[in-house]
């Protein structure tokens, strides 16, 4: 179906509500890895696409070593044009994972997108992607706001994620009324190859956060449906 962005990694992540953004990220620059910005802070928006008996949800709740995510993702702006939408699928087994990737029709975030709309971009998809996404739909809009940090050898990246922000997604009409906004939780996550997970460890003591299975997808659906 899709193009394999990269080889099985390993993830660690961190969530912390007892520090402040600005203080994350001064524990970030005081690492002694030397983490450096590779590029600007940016806002990140998915749409999650999930089968009609939240199928997703339900393997990652349960913590399924088979789990697996499906999402739209684009950059910017929330609502209004987007012009370059990407879908990624995510895969986990175990402790580690891959994501691929492949295009989808530009489309319109606003009161007129439902099922229907989202069906009606999807025939202009690619045959592998209308076949893939055939039983899924859309449930869940999230946004972030991500900065991002590596080592000077490349081995490690981190991102830290804030002003995180969910709405539910109706079959019919919507309006995006329904949501709920985390001011409180700031998301850390280290990102590496399978071998180095020693080395991720020494990296991760430095910091005074708290290791977590939580996930922004679980957390979106029962932030704005349970």
């Amino acid at each position: 179906m899709v193009d394999v962005l990269q080889d099985y990694r390993c993830e660690r992540k961190y969530l912390t509500d007892a520090l402040d953004p600005a203080h994350v990220i001064s524990l970030v620059k005081r690492h002694p890895s030397a983490f450096m910005v590779p590029f600007p802070p940016r806002y990140i928006n998915n749409i999650y696409l999930d089968t009609r008996n939240m199928t997703y949800y339900h393997e990652n709740v349960t913590g399924s070593r088979d789990r697996r995510k499906a999402r739209i993702r684009w950059y910017g702006n929330l609502f209004g044009d987007i012009e370059k939408p990407i879908l990624e699928y995510k895969i986990k087994d175990g402790f580690v994972g891959t994501k691929e990737h492949n295009e989808f029709p530009a489309f319109t975030l606003d009161e007129k997108f439902d099922i229907k709309y989202f069906r009606e971009k999807l025939h202009w998809s690619a045959d592998d992607v209308r076949y893939y996404l055939r039983d899924l739909d859309p449930v869940l809009v999230n946004r972030y706001f991500r900065s991002y940090y590596v080592t000077r050898d490349g081995r490690f990246r981190l991102t830290v994620d804030r002003e995180l922000s969910y709405y539910n997604i109706r079959p019919h009409g919507n309006n995006f009324k329904h949501s709920f906004f985390d001011r409180r939780n700031v998301i850390i996550e280290i990102k590496y190859a399978k071998d180095l997970d020693d080395i991720a460890g020494k990296i991760s003591s430095f910091f005074p956060f708290t290791l977590t299975k939580s996930s922004k997808y679980v957390q979106g659906i029962e932030s704005v449906y349970i």
